[in-house]
């Protein structure tokens, strides 16, 4: 038991030099107090459940009631808080291995001072070269089409403000402006926007929700769903892909003083984001019924007024900062690969920065429908980076007898076995390979090849009113 005794109290040694180091660094920047300060760095405990509370809902909020006229009420409801536990679940596991790994890494006299760890460098140091290829792969491209879906929402909601410029001319406006996120060098920097980001959704989810009882239900209002199957995996998907947010966990608890506290925070943030999505996509899906399934932005259905416009304008601007959050870790392996990652000028990082935000702006322009990308990112991508992946690091990584005596972090109160832990992990990886992956990978890819099929590729205005020509003069 000695030995054991000797290791934790080095790992505690670890985390308390951590915290020394973090609150050096708070004391000289309080010593020079400005607004800079307290706006700018970010890494307590507060600031992690903002982020990861604003990061899991921004334009998938729109498309919630969309899923609801393709899965039902009750479909809806039950796959909202099924994925939303689930979720809270794996993110629980990347948190442990996290934690796993930094330890074992900081035993060697590893410094992390100018590096952020990031998932795939988590999944290399447990689990070998393999793993970080498959995690690298996985995790990039949801990142990727992530950050493309944000351009789409942005075009997409300003259009129902200002329609004199088609979407796509507004997806060149907004590639341009999302292209400022490369100034931002880290998560610690995200205190201000995560708090604004979480607000402005919060006033949309609330508009949504009012307006749309407020309205009442449309004439002759049908509630037909579910009715057929590629269109029911297709909502249950886009919700896979509404509480498979933490792609970036690893990221924010990196930038946290004490990560070993993270544990519980995105369980937390995922009980406020019901408040959000269970509501209004509730409210939608009553007033409008089917007449969501040819609208996958709710806020093309609600008639134009200031509240909307407001919930528009805020809306656009979380889309900013949630392409920050979907890009900075883009940010980060990137630089890594060409050798920038440890420059301390932010200039310099940001323009080294810039060629990963040209594929994105590019693909934003190739397809410019983010309802059905995001049941076939959820399905394709969220299933493995999200659910599937983490779900066997952690039944790999603690396989043997003596990776679980030695282990950072033993089985939570509520499930105190190891054994219950291998079958709550177990049926996270079978569910979501055969729903997620399976039905929802068949559902979501034929429901997109056929909007590719309807609207084609490079969209000028998709699923915009067509205009009709006015009446000619009579003489």
């Amino acid at each position: 038991m000695l030995p054991q005794k000797q290791a934790e109290e080095a790992i505690v040694a670890t985390y308390n030099e951590t915290e020394v180091d973090g609150k050096e660094e708070q004391r000289e920047d309080n010593s020079k107090f400005s607004m800079k300060n307290i706006l700018w760095h970010g890494g307590s405990v507060y600031d992690a459940w903002f982020s990861c509370a604003s990061n899991q809902v921004a334009q998938v909020l729109l498309t919630l009631p969309y899923s609801f006229s393709q899965l039902g009420m009750l479909s809806g409801i039950l796959f909202q808080l099924f994925y939303g536990f689930m979720g809270s679940w794996t993110a629980y596991l990347i948190s442990v291995l996290y934690i796993e790994y930094r330890s074992r890494k900081e035993k060697e006299n590893y410094n992390f001072k100018n590096h952020v760890i990031q998932w795939f460098e988590v999944l290399d140091g447990l689990l070998g070269h393999r793993w970080k290829a498959i995690g690298l792969a996985f995790n990039c491209t949801f990142l990727l089409f992530g950050s493309v879906i944000q351009l789409i929402a942005c075009a997409s909601n300003i259009y129902y403000i200002n329609d004199r410029l088609d979407k796509r001319t507004w997806t060149y406006i907004f590639g341009a402006c999302c292209a400022t996120t490369v100034f931002i060098p880290s998560f610690h920097n995200y205190r201000i926007w995560s708090f604004l980001g979480l607000g402005m959704t919060t006033y949309t989810a609330w508009y949504l929700t009012i307006a749309g009882l407020i309205h009442g239900q449309v004439e002759g209002v049908k509630h037909s769903a579910p009715s057929k199957l590629v269109l029911y995996f297709t909502g249950a998907t886009n919700i896979l892909y509404t509480f498979g947010g933490h792609a970036v966990t690893v990221e924010i608890m990196h930038a946290m003083w004490k990560p070993q506290k993270f544990k519980s925070i995105y369980l937390l943030a995922t009980l406020y984001v019901f408040t959000l999505t269970l509501p209004s996509a509730a409210a939608m899906y009553w007033a409008f019924g089917d007449l969501l399934l040819n609208h996958s932005n709710a806020f093309s259905l609600l008639p134009k007024t200031r509240f909307r416009d407001s919930a528009v304008i805020l809306m656009l601007i979380h889309q900013f900062i949630t392409f920050g959050f979907a890009c900075t870790p883009l940010y980060f392996v990137w630089e890594k690969v060409i050798g920038m990652h440890d420059t301390k000028s932010i200039c310099l990082r940001a323009l080294a920065r810039l060629p990963v935000v040209i594929p994105i702006w590019f693909l934003a322009i190739i397809f410019p429908f983010f309802g059905p990308i995001n049941s076939a990112v959820g399905a394709l991508l969220v299933s493995f980076t999200v659910y599937i992946i983490p779900s066997l690091a952690h039944m790999l990584t603690y396989r043997k007898a003596s990776a679980r005596q030695n282990a950072v972090e033993k089985p939570p109160f509520f499930l105190p076995s190891w054994t219950g832990m291998y079958i709550v992990n177990t049926f996270v990886v079978v569910w979501v390979f055969l729903v997620g992956f399976g039905f929802g990978g068949w559902a979501s890819m034929t429901n997109f090849i056929r909007q590719v099929d309807t609207f084609g590729l490079f969209a000028k205005c998709y699923q915009c009113p067509r205009r009709t020509s006015p009446p000619l003069p009579h003489h």
